[in-house]
Protein backbone atom coordinates (compact mmCIF):
# COMPACT_ATOMS: atom_id res chain seq x y z
CA UNK A 1 0.00 0.00 0.00
CA UNK A 2 2.83 2.24 0.66
CA UNK A 3 4.07 2.10 -2.87
CA UNK A 4 0.86 3.00 -4.29
CA UNK A 5 0.40 6.16 -2.11
CA UNK A 6 3.71 7.69 -3.00
CA UNK A 7 3.06 7.07 -6.72
CA UNK A 8 -0.34 8.98 -6.14
CA UNK A 9 1.31 11.49 -4.21
CA UNK A 10 4.05 11.66 -6.97
CA UNK A 11 1.11 11.71 -9.95
CA UNK A 12 -0.41 14.84 -8.30
CA UNK A 13 2.54 16.41 -7.80
CA UNK A 14 3.92 15.87 -11.75
CA UNK A 15 0.31 17.21 -12.29
CA UNK A 16 0.93 20.34 -10.23
CA UNK A 17 4.52 21.60 -10.75
CA UNK A 18 6.16 19.61 -13.77
CA UNK A 19 6.02 21.25 -17.06
CA UNK A 20 6.62 20.76 -20.38
CA UNK A 21 10.89 21.02 -20.93
CA UNK A 22 11.74 20.73 -17.49
CA UNK A 23 13.39 18.05 -15.86
CA UNK A 24 10.69 15.59 -14.60
CA UNK A 25 9.68 14.92 -10.63
CA UNK A 26 11.25 12.09 -9.17
CA UNK A 27 10.81 9.97 -6.23
CA UNK A 28 14.12 11.55 -4.48
CA UNK A 29 13.24 15.20 -5.12
CA UNK A 30 12.51 17.47 -2.22
CA UNK A 31 8.98 18.07 -3.06
CA UNK A 32 8.77 14.58 -2.48
CA UNK A 33 9.76 14.79 1.35
CA UNK A 34 6.32 14.53 2.97
CA UNK A 35 4.95 12.48 0.52
CA UNK A 36 8.21 9.34 0.23
CA UNK A 37 7.25 5.74 0.53
CA UNK A 38 8.97 5.33 4.54
CA UNK A 39 6.44 8.32 5.62
CA UNK A 40 3.53 6.35 4.64
CA UNK A 41 5.19 3.16 5.51
CA UNK A 42 4.94 4.88 9.33
CA UNK A 43 1.76 5.77 8.98
CA UNK A 44 0.19 2.51 8.03
CA UNK A 45 2.07 0.77 10.66
CA UNK A 46 0.51 3.20 13.01
CA UNK A 47 -3.07 2.80 11.34
CA UNK A 48 -3.54 6.18 11.17
CA UNK A 49 -5.51 6.94 8.51
CA UNK A 50 -6.60 10.38 8.89
CA UNK A 51 -2.99 11.42 8.90
CA UNK A 52 -2.67 9.10 4.94
CA UNK A 53 -6.03 10.97 4.01
CA UNK A 54 -4.35 14.29 5.10
CA UNK A 55 -1.19 13.55 3.42
CA UNK A 56 -3.22 12.15 -0.05
CA UNK A 57 -5.61 15.00 -0.03
CA UNK A 58 -2.82 17.82 0.51
CA UNK A 59 -1.41 16.08 -3.02
CA UNK A 60 -4.88 15.59 -4.95
CA UNK A 61 -5.79 18.86 -4.31
CA UNK A 62 -2.98 20.20 -5.63
CA UNK A 63 -3.55 17.84 -8.88
CA UNK A 64 -7.44 18.85 -8.65
CA UNK A 65 -6.64 22.35 -9.20
CA UNK A 66 -4.01 21.38 -12.26
CA UNK A 67 -6.84 20.20 -13.77
CA UNK A 68 -8.94 23.23 -13.40
CA UNK A 69 -10.98 22.42 -10.29
CA UNK A 70 -13.98 20.50 -9.65
CA UNK A 71 -16.22 22.38 -12.24
CA UNK A 72 -14.28 20.24 -14.88
CA UNK A 73 -14.81 16.66 -16.43
CA UNK A 74 -11.36 15.61 -15.15
CA UNK A 75 -11.58 17.67 -11.93
CA UNK A 76 -15.29 15.94 -11.07
CA UNK A 77 -14.19 12.31 -11.75
CA UNK A 78 -10.98 13.57 -9.16
CA UNK A 79 -13.24 14.83 -6.59
CA UNK A 80 -15.14 11.64 -6.95
CA UNK A 81 -12.58 9.05 -6.37
CA UNK A 82 -11.18 11.43 -3.70
CA UNK A 83 -14.46 11.07 -2.12
CA UNK A 84 -14.39 7.39 -1.77
CA UNK A 85 -10.95 7.58 -0.47
CA UNK A 86 -11.85 10.00 2.59
CA UNK A 87 -14.99 8.40 3.19
CA UNK A 88 -12.57 5.18 3.94
CA UNK A 89 -12.41 3.98 8.28
CA UNK A 90 -9.87 1.42 8.00
CA UNK A 91 -6.74 0.50 6.47
CA UNK A 92 -8.01 -2.04 4.54
CA UNK A 93 -10.91 0.09 3.09
CA UNK A 94 -8.52 2.58 1.38
CA UNK A 95 -7.16 0.05 -0.18
CA UNK A 96 -9.58 0.29 -3.71
CA UNK A 97 -10.26 3.65 -3.83
CA UNK A 98 -6.68 4.18 -3.39
CA UNK A 99 -5.94 2.17 -6.69
CA UNK A 100 -8.80 4.02 -8.46
CA UNK A 101 -7.37 7.04 -7.59
CA UNK A 102 -3.42 6.22 -8.98
CA UNK A 103 -4.83 4.41 -12.02
CA UNK A 104 -6.97 7.91 -12.89
CA UNK A 105 -3.85 10.11 -12.36
CA UNK A 106 -1.75 7.53 -14.58
CA UNK A 107 -4.35 8.04 -17.29
CA UNK A 108 -4.84 11.99 -17.28
CA UNK A 109 -0.46 12.50 -16.91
Amino acid sequence: MELHLETVALFSLKLAYESEGQSPILRDDLVMGDYQRDVFELLVRRGDVEGIQVKVGECVGLALEAVGGVDKPLGRELNRLTADFSSAQTIEQLGIPLLAIKDYLNDIL
